[in-house]
């Protein structure tokens, strides 16, 4: 993974700071060229990741990616799965047999039939692979060296004590499309030992940390000494503290934590790009 990761908040209207800068960027990139161009502008000052949920809008953006190979060719995509409020909206607006058939991948029948058995059985494995495929289908040709499952899936499995199915969906990815199984929570300790716990070594986990204990479900302190001791691959997210915590305070922060593989963020304005990336290979530099 590269250290920084530009994120797609922005593009679709999550804003932690205030409603009237979400409804403004709703408005910036309506249309799906703007998202590409600002996606080059953070390509053209130095990070060729773009981590980002399966939202419907990036199948158009992955196609216009496929469409210049030569031009995306050191480009990745990191995708996050599943993007929940898709299949919400999809079956209100299609139905449960509509959805499935706009996004199950490969033969309708028998993937059906797997569904509906996998259902019937309470086959939870059998359903997240069936959607680990469905949601991989957009990203066809395109590189995507880490897929992550969400955190609204990775907590609720965390809560429920199902590590059995967190194994599953690690095992799976890499059998299934030979990259890193990846996993989003909002409680990074708590998770660690549960990976820990059916084998899973050095994990890539992306979480919430930031210099507030924002969204660190346990605190700050648990979270410092969780990456001083532990071996994991952890990316930071929600760096700002929801706009709680000025960039530089707050990068000089995270980049100053140990076993901090990368740092995730979005931003909508060249200048704001350009600041982040040079204040965290600027603090990295010191750290040296």
């Amino acid at each position: 993974m590269e250290r920084i990761l530009f994120g797609d908040n922005q593009f679709f209207a999550v804003n932690h700071i205030s409603d009237e800068k979400s409804r403004a960027q709703s408005i910036k990139f309506k249309e799906d060229k703007t998202i590409l161009d600002t996606i080059d502008i953070a390509r053209d000052l130095g990070t060729e990741t773009f981590m980002c949920t399966t939202h419907d809008r990036i199948i158009n953006i992955c196609e216009m990616v496929r469409q210049n190979p030569e031009k995306y060719k050191n480009f990745s995509i990191l995708p996050c799965m599943p993007y929940a409020h898709k299949y919400a909206n999809a079956v209100t607006e299609l139905g449960i047999v509509g959805t499935i058939q706009q996004y199950v991948p490969g033969n309708f029948f028998g993937t059906m039939f797997k569904g509906g058995f996998a259902v019937m059985s309470k086959d939870y494995i059998s359903i997240m692979e069936l959607m680990v495929d469905a949601e991989m289908k957009m990203f066809k040709k395109i590189n995507t060296p880490v897929i992550f499952l969400q955190n609204v899936v990775t907590d609720l499995l965390l809560g429920l004590g199902m590590k059995d199915i967190l194994k599953a969906y690690h095992d799976y990815v890499i059998k299934k499309y030979n990259v890193e199984p990846g996993f989003i929570t909002m409680n990074m300790p708590k998770l660690l030992a549960m990976l820990e716990s059916v084998g899973i070594e050095n994990p890539i986990i992306c979480s919430s940390i930031n210099k507030a204990g924002f969204r660190m479900s346990g605190g700050m302190e648990i979270y410092e000494k969780t990456l001083r001791e532990k071996q994991v691959r952890a990316i930071a997210m929600q760096v700002l503290g929801g706009g709680a915590i000025p960039a530089k305070e707050a990068l000089e922060y995270v980049c100053n934590l140990p076993n901090v593989s990368s740092i995730l963020f979005g931003a909508s304005s060249k200048q704001n790009i350009a600041q982040t990336i040079s204040l965290i290979h600027d603090f990295d530099e010191k750290k040296k």
